[in-house]
This record gives structure tokens, C-alpha cells and sequence, in this order.
């Protein structure tokens, strides 16, 4: 199928995150839920420039836009899968519009709905989320099908600019057991670190 995902091009979403973020220290981290949120929160502890969704679906790119404007000296990276993506597809076209230069999106397609079961997604039969963000007006989308082509990917979202990250991944769930999922925490916690002050509250 065209723009669809085969089996034996998936890799493991975990090593994906891991070599795609690698020390996401100097980023600000917004994740959809579920996988996504795990991946992250696994790979950086959770740290206070992660922003984890959990819970809220399909808001994480219009989170990322508005951190995005809101902090123009600070790169945003946003995780997300694709059945969170789906679910508001149109704020691409709306990040398009205001092309903010130090927003990245990184989707994680894995073509199903894992944490309700596995149910195919539109990916698995043929949508193509990478070339969405270019008919919506990204300068730069992408999808990378094997490990060689993540190195690159990696530099064009952490690089300058306004990008669009597909990666092809495996199904299957990705838990993460100290996940925090309690809003009012996290919140507090990226307001920290957002402020560069231990002492906010």
C-alpha cells in the first residue's frame, strides 16, 4: 500500500527514541499519550522539560505549537503515535501556517491503537502522515524505514527549523511503570523548569 507501513520495515520504538533523542536536556519535551509518554519518561527519567500528555488525546501537537511560540529560544520536540496524531490531524496544517522555526515533530507509527487493543490504524492502510505535514505546508517531512536513516532524522529535528519525523516502528506496548500521570505534578514540574527556578511551585 502507498505511504503504508510493512512489517519487516519496523524497528523498536524504544532504541528509536533512545537514538533519536539521545540527551534531550537542552529540549522541551511534549509527548501524546500512552507509548509515547512511556518512551520518553523511560529514556529521561521524566525529567522536568517533559511534558507528558497521558491521558489527553490529540493534543499534543497544538501543546508543542503553543510552547513553541511561547518559547522561541528553546527547541520543542514533540513524541507522539500515530492513532494520537489521527485523532487531530488538522493541527498540522495549523503549525504549517505558523511555521514556528524551533518546533520538531517526531511520530511514532507503529499502524495500530496498542493500549486499546491493537486495532488497525489509517497508517496500516495506507495513509502517510509524513506526506500530510508536507500538503499541509512543512518545509521538511520525512519517514525513516530502516536505522541507517535515523542519524539524519535526528539532526533535522533537533537541528534548526520546522520538521516532520515519521519512524516506522514495531507494534507492541512499551511500559513504563514510574510514569507520572498526575497533571497537577507534572505541570508543576515543567513550570520549573520552564522558569529555570527549583523554587516555583
Amino acid at each position: 500500500m502507498a505511504g503504508g507501513m510493512g512489517q519487516g520495515d519496523a524497528m523498536n520504538r524504544r532504541d528509536v527514541v533512545d537514538r533519536l533523542l539521545g540527551d534531550a536536556s537542552e529540549l522541551l519535551v511534549v509527548t501524546g499519550l500512552g507509548n509515547a509518554a512511556n518512551d520518553v519518561a523511560a529514556l529521561t527519567d521524566q525529567g522536568a522539560n517533559v511534558f507528558a500528555m497521558d491521558g489527553v488525546m490529540g493534543a499534543a501537537v497544538s501543546v508543542g505549537l503553543g510552547l513553541a511560540l511561547a518559547q522561541p529560544d528553546r527547541r520543542v520536540l514533540v513524541v507522539t503515535g500515530d492513532g494520537e496524531l489521527l485523532m487531530n490531524v488538522g493541527a498540522l496544517a495549523t503549525v504549517a501556517v505558523q511555521r514556528p522555526a524551533n518546533l520538531g515533530v517526531l511520530c511514532l507509527d507503529n499502524g495500530s491503537y496498542e493500549l486499546t487493543g491493537g486495532q488497525a490504524t489509517h497508517t496500516a492502510h495506507g495513509a502517510d502522515l509524513a506526506a500530510m505535514a508536507l500538503a499541509a505546508g512543512f518545509p521538511a517531512a520525512t519517514t525513516v524505514r530502516q536505522p541507517a536513516e535515523l542519524a539524519a532524522a535526528g539532526a533535522l529535528l533537533r537541528g534548526d527549523g520546522l520538521a516532520f519525523v515519521r519512524v516506522l516502528v514495531a507494534p507492541g506496548n512499551t511500559p513504563y511503570d514510574r510514569l507520572d500521570r498526575n497533571g497537577e505534578s507534572i505541570r508543576l514540574r515543567f513550570r520549573r523548569a520552564l522558569a529555570g527556578d527549583e523554587r516555583l511551585g
